[in-house]
């Protein structure tokens, strides 16, 4: 296997969100690094998984990083070059078996911020905004959610703005809100570790530590209380195959992943 210091930390990350994707399923992506570890999972062990992208394209075989969800890439060899309509609708029938998006800020139950930091009329910072995220993150039956640094600031009790539902005030928050049952956030990743969601109390859990990460870092870096449990396991590393893929083929410009 290869070192920590023979990858960074984007690299990591785009490994370790695609490890979570499974064959012939389908995923809804959101714009940077979750298209790239979903298409680093299709180049790997997932050769069967279906991308589904907002602007209509439907299980396409990515070249190489598109820098939207609607340019051409998007649709290349696809078996649809089809509308947001149909996407949308597809989503709202059940049909999307993973969500997989970026987030700013994100609070215990996994909801996310990816509007404003601050107070929304005069912010601090102004965000990208929802997108399709929130329709992403209610529909699809299992969500995956990028954290790229995980801090205080990016682990908030509670989210300047709620731009995306996770399990929102906690058990039976979602169906409160008329959501899909049994849908809702399933892992996040981060730069320190992988984690999922308890099943009773919906709070984040801590599924492994990522190579060199301690359990101080894991509650140092967080201003909510992290479920971690008696036995947590290491994350995988990418290997010197996968980081040829992601550096040759998926994003040889660096634009995500950095050079």
């Amino acid at each position: 296997m290869v070192q920590e210091s023979k990858y960074n930390v984007r690299e990591a990350l785009a490994f370790r969100g695609a490890s979570v994707l499974e064959d012939k399923k389908s995923v809804f992506v959101g714009t940077g690094l979750p298209i790239i570890a979903s298409v680093l999972a299709q180049r790997t062990h997932a050769p069967g998984l279906f991308i589904v992208f907002e602007a209509g394209g439907l299980g396409p075989q990515i070249p190489e990083l598109p820098i939207s969800v609607g340019e051409s890439r998007t649709y290349f060899k696809a078996i649809a070059a089809s509308s947001m309509h149909d996407v949308m609708s597809i989503s709202q029938a059940g049909y999307i078996d993973f969500g997989f998006l970026g987030a700013a800020q994100m609070d215990m139950y996994g909801n996310i911020n990816t509007t404003v930091i601050g107070d929304h009329d005069l912010p601090q910072v102004r965000l990208p905004g929802s997108g399709g995220a929130n329709d992403v993150a209610s529909f699809s039956q299992r969500l995956i959610i990028i954290v790229a640094s995980q801090s205080k600031r990016t682990f908030v009790k509670q989210v300047d703005f709620l731009t995306t539902p996770g399990y929102l005030d906690g058990p039976g928050g979602r169906e409160r809100a008329g959501l899909p049952e049994k849908s809702g956030p399933y892992r996040v990743i981060t730069q320190l570790g992988i984690y999922g969601f308890d099943e009773k109390t919906k709070r984040l859990t801590l599924i492994s530590l990522n190579p060199g990460v301690t359990i101080a870092d894991i509650k140092e870096n967080s201003s909510f209380e992290i479920i971690i449990p008696d036995e947590v396991g290491i994350s995988s590393e990418p290997t010197e195959e996968h980081l040829r893929i992601l550096r040759e083929e998926i994003d040889p410009a660096g634009i995500v992943l950095g050079k």
